[in-house]
């Protein structure tokens, strides 16, 4: 069974992905950190249920240790934009049992006491154009992102994503939230977030 970990911006720099989404939703993101093997860094949001919600980009002072980025950054051109969802797993090896061989191999990741296992595709290219989601496993006794971050008013009230291969990406993942919709339709992602200034989306 899989449930919605967090959501991924991604941005050309994370000083503009920040900026963006600190316009649209009227709030501010907190610094994240870095991740040395695929050499990225993040800023990060919390959000209400146990959600959280970062903004990803390439550091430019890093060299990834794997020879790639990751979620899709290497080829990643434009302004911010919602890029991936990252669902979470109790059991790793059943969800890639089911998972296409493009989304890659799972990878033991650290940061700090913070464990995961996270499926990362070779080369960094996210499968379905990023409508397939992510897999993490968060380790035994890692307390989780969200249970980090202070409270930002914020509430993730619906993520919509629609891909012309709906059916298939569905038929490959064990899905059990209510706040998910994948539909059929031309690839397309939608946040709709409930925030101390309204409702407000990210797209």
């Amino acid at each position: 069974m899989l449930t919605l970990d967090h959501l991924a911006v991604a941005s050309a720099t994370l000083e503009e992905g920040t900026a963006w989404v600190e316009d649209q939703l009227g709030v501010q993101l907190l610094p994240g950190g870095q991740h040395a093997r695929y050499g990225t860094h993040n800023a990060l949001l919390g959000l209400a249920d146990g959600l959280y919600f970062e903004v990803i980009a390439k550091d430019p002072n890093a060299v990834p240790e794997a020879g790639h980025s990751w979620f899709g950054l290497d080829s990643f051109v434009g302004a911010p934009r919602l890029a991936n969802w990252i669902c979470q797993t109790a059991d790793m090896v059943a969800a890639m049992n089911k998972a296409p061989r493009s989304a890659g191999t799972p990878q033991a990741l650290t940061r700090g006491d913070l464990a995961w296992q996270i499926a990362v595709p070779d080369g960094g290219t996210l499968p379905f154009d990023g409508a397939f989601p992510t897999l993490l496993q968060w380790a035994d006794g890692t307390q989780h992102p969200s249970q980090r971050l202070p409270d930002s008013g914020c509430k993730l009230e619906m993520f919509e994503v629609t891909h012309p291969a709906a059916d298939i990406i569905n038929a490959m993942i064990d899905l059990q939230d209510s706040r998910v919709s994948l539909s059929e339709g031309p690839f397309a992602m939608q946040a709709t977030f409930q925030t101390p200034h309204g409702l407000r989306t990210l797209t």
